[in-house]
């Protein structure tokens, strides 16, 4: 079976373990059916998703001249405390900005290869946490707009980490924690502005991805490094796809790309 399509991260379903789907435009992949099967990736070429067009992708998914002016790759996005729709005040789309930035979100805690501090949409729980490859996370407060998550989330990196190491997420190399206690130990470092909104009562929540094998010493897939790969699929975690060679392929990083994919 060949499937060509371009590539978005993967959509998920929360269930014990996570289902992971890979969507194109007219047909998907119910990629958990395809552990233990070799599969083909052959790289055919760029979709911009924001323009369509056929142009090499800059970052997100977007190419050069759309990463510059489009809404969905302004800086709030990478970095929230910059969220100005609260104040009336427009970066590149008011409109847009209003519709994402004046919505709930959560400031969180995740533990994927340490212990890390994020934020996200309400509405983005837990699929946040899954593509970031957590296996468990909790929430720490519940803020009515994106600027106050992200002056809390900035706060709370003095004290804790903000980044995952992506190798020791994918080795499994992680320990549990308990998570509630670090909330109460951060509890005392959140801004007074978001301080009412903390979240007292909540636990955490637990996440199991389908891995059969994990990778000892992962190797990144470069599609355009290497454009044709084949491999035995060994499992899902976060957005990355494990093969038994050690190779992991980030589908989330690759999005824009076009690719053909083949089950032998």
């Amino acid at each position: 079976m060949k499937y060509e399509g371009v590539l978005t991260k993967m959509q998920t379903e929360n269930t014990s373990p996570i289902q992971y789907y890979l969507v194109f435009e007219t047909d998907f992949l119910h990629m958990n059916q395809l552990l233990d099967k070799t599969i083909s990736i052959d790289f055919v070429g760029y979709q911009c998703l924001s323009c369509g067009l056929n142009k090499k992708i800059f970052r997100q998914g977007f190419c050069y001249d759309d990463f510059y002016k489009i809404p969905q790759a302004a800086d709030w996005i990478m970095r929230p405390e910059l969220s100005t729709a609260h104040l009336d005040k427009e970066d590149r789309d008011l409109e847009y900005e209003k519709k994402i930035q004046l919505q709930p979100h959560i400031v969180y805690l995740a533990n994927s290869s340490n212990v890390k501090v994020g934020v996200t949409r309400k509405s983005q729980v837990p699929t946040r946490w899954i593509d970031q490859g957590a296996h468990e996370a909790i929430e720490i407060v519940e803020v009515p707009n994106r600027y106050l998550a992200g002056i809390t989330e900035v706060a709370l990196k003095d004290h804790v980490s903000d980044k995952t190491n992506w190798r020791n997420m994918l080795k499994n190399d992680v320990k549990d924690e308990n998570l509630v206690d670090w909330r109460e130990r951060l509890k005392d470092f959140i801004p007074q502005e978001a301080s009412e909104y903390y979240l007292a009562n909540n636990t955490e929540t637990n996440l199991e991805f389908p891995v059969l094998q994990y990778p000892e010493k992962p190797k990144s897939l470069n599609l355009e490094k290497t454009p044709s790969f084949t491999g035995k699929l060994k499992g899902i975690k976060g957005q990355y796809l494990i093969f038994e060679d050690n190779t992991v392929f980030n589908v989330r990083s690759n999005e824009g790309y076009v690719v053909s994919i083949s089950v032998n």
